[in-house]
């Protein structure tokens, strides 16, 4: 992984495990132990399927922009059946609160996603094929004008 995305991924996993604490501690107290596991238990789910999905678009991405966007769709159809198949598997559990889980997953998935989108949007990575020299002179001005940098 690139030092952005590194970046990328820790701003993202920090204000999702802080909002676990959170999610974590109101469980607790509104549904005691078993409210806390089911919150901790969704955020980590969160984390986890967020991480992998970042690496593997990642990966792809160094390979090619079609293979990029081809593993992202992959990873979010393998997050939606995994999660489907977690709920489904683990339905009738007494372990701990399926309610605080969904919201914990709920909130995490939120935050991870804002997070995740601000740190793509103050990367500065250039996204287009082709470079500088296809972009129209006023965009090229204006993305100079901003700190890009073209190699």
């Amino acid at each position: 992984m690139q030092a952005n995305d590194v970046r990328i991924l820790r701003n993202a996993a920090i204000p999702t495990g802080a909002v676990g604490v959170i999610a974590a501690l109101v469980s607790w107290m509104l549904a005691g132990y078993k409210g806390a596991l089911g919150a901790g238990i969704g955020i980590l789910v969160v984390m986890l399927f967020f991480t992998i999905s970042l690496v593997a678009v990642t990966y792809a991405g160094r390979i090619s922009p079609a293979m990029m966007a081809a593993a992202a769709l992959t990873t979010y159809i393998v997050k939606i059946v995994g999660l489907g198949l977690l709920a489904a598997s683990f339905a009738d559990t007494t372990l701990w609160a399926p309610a605080a889980l969904g919201w914990a997953v709920i909130a995490g998935t939120l935050v991870w996603t804002m997070a995740e989108a601000i740190g793509f949007m103050k990367s500065k990575r250039t996204i287009l094929e082709g470079g500088p020299e296809s972009l129209p002179e006023w965009a090229r001005k204006a993305a100079q004008a901003k700190g890009a940098q073209y190699d």
